[in-house]
């Protein structure tokens, strides 16, 4: 029975990644697709043997500010169609999105807004939010199926992070963050990762200055939803907490193809 490795993951600088070893870790685990955010560079500032990696088609988004945002993906399979925005003039600028669409599901590729720096990066965060998922919900109501995965920067409960209580007020997890994955939940879309996994202490981001990945101490922000229609297609979904390289680790899941769900 064959499947679709899809992993999804923040690089925190993919020039930066590459010096540590990305291509021999990226033939190693050989994902079908990689999504990949913060990659912090335009195309043409990557190394020539990122952007031709054998075997894969290579996309890349990048925003106005230099070393900032942007997304890339790299696939076996060439989409039937791609985008490189969400198509939201006032919110292309930082280079956060790549759409593929492979025929049988949509795939979307989202580095979602960080809200900590301030009141106004928080209602940044949360518009983006609100426009995304009335997105995808008109995508869902069309019939699509519809994967979304990437750095959503919010721990959706308790059990996904390793100190609720102290960050109950900082923003990633917030209560009105925390509500718009609710949301999510409530309009269709399943965290895949708590299909197979209801315990906590499993994160996929760890604050590098107090080497808190050395303790666990973490946040799990990263994630692969798909709608419901899909749900039957999801062998397995998983984290990946044993890759270095960046201060978060990879998320995947497995896909079952659509003739043989």
């Amino acid at each position: 029975m064959s499947t679709t490795r899809i992993l999804s993951w923040n690089v925190n600088g993919l020039r930066a990644l590459y010096k540590k070893g990305f291509m021999s870790w990226l033939k190693e685990d050989g994902p079908d697709i990689l999504c990949l955010q913060e990659t912090k560079a335009r195309e043409d500032q990557l190394p020539p043997e990122i952007k031709n990696i054998p075997g894969y088609h290579s996309y890349f988004s990048s925003g106005d500010r230099a070393g900032y945002g942007g997304v890339a993906l790299f696939s076996k399979e060439k989409p039937v169609a791609l985008k490189k925005t969400l198509g939201w003039k006032d919110f292309d600028d930082e280079g956060r999105a790549i759409v593929a669409d492979y025929g049988d599901f949509l795939l979307f590729n989202v580095y979602f807004p960080n809200g900590k720096a301030s009141k106004e990066r928080l209602q940044y965060k949360l518009e983006f939010y609100d426009r995304f998922l009335q997105m995808i919900d008109g995508l869902k109501e069309q019939g699509k199926a519809i994967v979304f995965c990437g750095d959503v920067n919010t721990a959706h409960k308790e059990i996904d992070l390793a100190r609720p209580k102290q960050n109950e007020k900082i923003s990633g997890f917030l209560p009105v963050e925390r509500a718009w994955i609710d949301r999510v939940i409530e309009h269709g879309f399943l965290d895949t990762f708590r299909i197979f996994e209801l315990d906590g202490g499993h994160y996929s981001w760890w604050d590098l200055k107090t080497r808190a990945r050395e303790r666990n101490v973490g946040w799990r922000i990263d994630y692969f939803f798909v709608s419901r229609n899909l749900e039957d297609r999801v062998k397995s979904a998983f984290i990946l907490k044993d890759v270095t390289g960046s201060d978060h680790c990879p998320v995947g899941i497995e896909l079952l193809r659509e003739d043989e769900k």
